[in-house]
C-alpha cells in the first residue's frame, strides 16, 4: 500500500475514534496529496458528510386527474409510515372563485390514497397550474414520548467514536443528536425500540451511492424514528412494513456509505413540519470503556 494512502487509512482511523476531529488535505507542486490532523497553508477541509438520503420519489406520488369542470389533485403514499405532503399550485389560471387554494397540506396516512384539493375552471376555460410536492416521511402532530434506549447491539464492550454536535460528521438538522458507536464489522445490531419497519436498504457495497449506506428505519408508536446506518451489504434480516420487538435482530454492522471505519450510526428522528430532524435521546446505561474487538462478533 503506498504510504499517502496508508497515512490516510491511519488517519481516517484516528478521527473515528476521536470526538469530531477535522482532516487538512494538501497537494504540492508535484500533485502529491497528503492529509494532516493539523491545519498548515493551503490545507483544504475533508469532510465526510454523513448525510441521510432516502429517496421516496417512487413512494409518494402526485397525480392530476381532469374531472367535469376541473381537477383533481391526488396524492399517493405507499410507504408504511404517515407521510406530511404540502402541495403549491403555481401560476394558478382560469380558476372559478378568488378562494381556489394555491397551498394544500395534508398528513397521509400509512399505504392510502387522497384527495388534496379540487380545483374547478371558469365555465369555457382552461385551468392553468405548475405544481410542486414536498413531503417528509412522519406526522409532525405526534409528541414525543420519554424513553431510555438499550444498547441497539449485542456484544462489546464498545465506544462512542463521536457522539451529537462533532466536527466530523454530526451538524446539520438530521443528525445533530446521531452517535456513531465503533464496533467490528458483523456486530449483531438489534431494535433498541420495538416498531414499523418503514425503510431499508442492503444492497449497497461499499462507499456506494447513498452516504447512509444500508440501513434500517423504525418507526415507533409515539412518531419518533430509530434510523441504524452503515450496515453490512445483504445483513439485512427484516422488510418493510414488518413490526418488530425491541432486541429484534435487524442486521450486522459494516463500513458501507460514508463512513470513516467500521461502526454504527444511531439516531433518532421526528417530523418537525416538512423536515425530518434529529432529537436527543439517552441510553439506559451508561456508554464508555474502552473497545473489546473480541466481543460482538456473531
Amino acid at each position: 500500500m503506498p504510504s499517502r494512502l496508508l497515512l490516510f487509512c491511519v488517519l481516517l482511523t484516528a478521527s473515528a475514534s476521536s470526538l469530531g476531529v477535522t482532516l487538512y488535505k494538501t497537494t504540492d507542486a508535484f500533485g502529491v496529496v497528503s492529509y494532516s490532523d493539523r491545519p498548515s497553508a493551503g490545507a483544504k477541509p475533508l469532510v465526510l458528510r454523513d448525510a441521510m438520503v432516502e429517496r421516496l420519489d417512487e413512494q409518494v406520488q402526485l397525480n392530476a386527474e381532469t374531472v367535469a369542470g376541473g381537477v383533481r389533485f391526488v396524492a399517493r403514499n405507499t410507504l408504511f409510515a404517515p407521510v406530511e405532503v404540502e402541495l403549491r399550485l403555481n401560476r394558478l389560471s382560469n380558476a372559478l372563485g378568488s378562494n381556489a387554494p394555491r397551498i394544500v397540506r395534508k398528513v397521509l396516512p400509512p399505504r392510502s390514497t387522497q384527495v388534496l384539493t379540487v380545483v374547478m375552471a371558469q365555465p369555457g376555460a382552461q385551468l392553468g397550474y405548475q405544481t410542486k410536492l414536498e413531503y417528509a416521511m412522519g406526522n409532525p402532530t405526534q409528541r414525543p414520548q420519554a424513553f431510555r434506549y438499550p444498547f441497539p447491539w449485542r456484544g462489546g464492550p464498545f465506544r462512542l467514536s463521536q457522539g451529537p454536535n462533532g466536527r466530523f460528521s454530526h451538524f446539520g438538522a438530521k443528525g445533530r443528536y446521531a452517535m456513531d458507536i465503533a464496533m467490528p464489522e458483523g456486530t449483531p445490531i438489534v431494535a433498541a425500540r420495538g416498531g414499523v419497519v418503514v425503510k431499508t436498504e442492503n444492497s449497497q457495497s461499499g462507499r456506494g451511492n447513498n452516504p447512509s449506506g444500508n440501513f434500517v428505519r423504525i418507526l415507533h408508536p409515539d412518531g419518533t424514528m430509530g434510523v441504524y446506518l452503515h450496515l453490512q451489504r445483504g445483513s439485512v434480516t427484516v422488510r418493510e412494513g414488518q413490526r418488530v420487538l425491541q432486541g429484534g435482530l435487524l442486521a450486522k454492522s459494516g463500513n458501507t456509505g460514508n463512513s470513516s471505519g467500521p461502526h454504527l450510526h444511531f439516531v433518532v428522528q421526528r417530523n418537525v413540519g416538512l423536515a425530518l430532524e434529529s432529537i436527543p435521546y439517552q441510553f439506559d446505561k451508561p456508554l464508555g470503556g474502552l473497545p473489546d474487538f473480541t466481543a460482538g462478533n456473531p
